[in-house]
């Protein structure tokens, strides 16, 4: 049985084909983004050099993605991207970024969490596992973005924390644009 908790390690063969040592067999781009959308971390390396290559894979799958029409980058968004690879931005949009998908992270989890408290339904026989499809649900819609364990046990004082820091990113990101 494979453990979940390390990362699925990718070998890419000079021959560019992509090999998963968990199951001993080829895998395409759209298989890796099947692994992450079900939540696994993903590490792709190269066999002849030990590179680490996941970060070129992972730009390639958003790529493919957002070039078939599965749009989820605003133009605006990739825009600023570009830009802040040639600014001093650069520095802090990593962590502006980071922020931001944790605060999504912790809104889906507490409105999952918030579904499950204000429904009457939740006596009902069988809402559990009406309970995961949603959850499910919401893991599709949002790519398999969704919220760890150890994020769902975060305080409000948490949630605070990170609003702060990112007012601090946004006020940092107002001074370099000026």
């Amino acid at each position: 049985m494979a453990d979940t908790n390390k990362p699925l390690l990718i070998k890419r063969y000079a021959s560019r084909r992509l090999y998963n040592t968990e199951t001993s067999d080829y895998v395409t781009l759209e298989d890796i983004a099947l692994f992450i959308r079900e939540g696994r971390e993903v590490q792709i390396v190269d066999l002849k050099s030990g590179d680490d290559l996941t970060r070129q894979y992972l730009l390639q799958i958003i790529a493919e993605h957002e070039s078939r029409g599965e749009s989820v980058l605003p133009v605006d968004v990739l825009t600023d991207l570009v830009r802040s690879y040639t600014s001093q931005a650069a520095s802090v949009v990593p962590e502006f970024l980071q922020a931001s998908f944790e605060m999504l992270r912790e809104g889906q989890s507490k409105a999952l969490d918030n579904m499950g408290k204000a429904n009457p339904m939740t006596a009902m026989p069988g809402f559990e596992a009406m309970q995961a499809q949603q959850a499910a649900f919401f893991k599709a819609m949002t790519g398999g973005i969704m919220p760890t364990p150890s994020a769902q046990e975060k305080s409000s004082d948490d949630l605070g924390e990170i609003k702060d820091q990112l007012a601090a990113l946004q006020e940092k990101l107002a001074k370099m644009g000026k």
